[in-house]
């Protein structure tokens, strides 16, 4: 029974542009995560996928390589700077490895997948809180995953802001 602490956990964490995804992260580094535990944090963005452009849009217009590379140039800039402020998070931690992956492709399918393929131990994610129109539109990334990992999932839950 001694040994639970010895063993190396693989804790992914799903981030993205929302506070959200920050606030789960920053529970997760203080309730999570030990300090002198040989758990390695994974931070995992999904980038979403580069929308499908036909050659020429509604109005005759082509869109050209340049301006196709600096959507692309634009995706990667912003996935970058989400990555490298959850890492920012990640900087006092001693014996913990932190690493972190970019994938690019629908949120739902890329988080399940790397849990899956990275043999995650436990997945930790926030809680975006949209209202009953929007999650029925766009569905709740966090639902989806709960559905579908094998790993626990840690849903946590921004507390909403009180006038402090």
């Amino acid at each position: 029974m001694g040994d639970v602490s010895e063993r190396e956990r693989k804790i992914l964490v799903a981030v993205d542009e929302g506070e959200e995804s920050l606030y789960a992260l920053s529970w997760c580094l203080r309730n999570v995560i030990s300090q002198n535990s040989k758990d390695t944090l994974i931070l995992l963005y999904a980038r979403p996928p580069r929308p499908i452009y036909t050659a020429m849009d509604g109005t005759g217009y082509l869109f050209s390589a340049d301006i196709m590379a600096t959507m692309e140039r634009h995706s990667r800039d912003v996935a970058a700077a989400i990555v490298e402020k959850a890492k920012k998070l990640c900087k006092d931690l001693n014996n913990v490895k932190v690493e972190t992956r970019v994938e690019s492709g629908d949120a739902r399918d890329v988080i399940c997948e790397m849990v899956e393929k990275l043999g995650a131990d436990v997945l930790v994610m926030g809680c975006h809180g949209y209202g009953p129109i929007k999650r029925a539109l766009i569905g709740s990334v966090s639902n989806h995953c709960a559905k579908i990992v094998k790993c626990p999932i840690l849903i946590v839950k921004k507390p909403k802001d009180s006038a402090a």
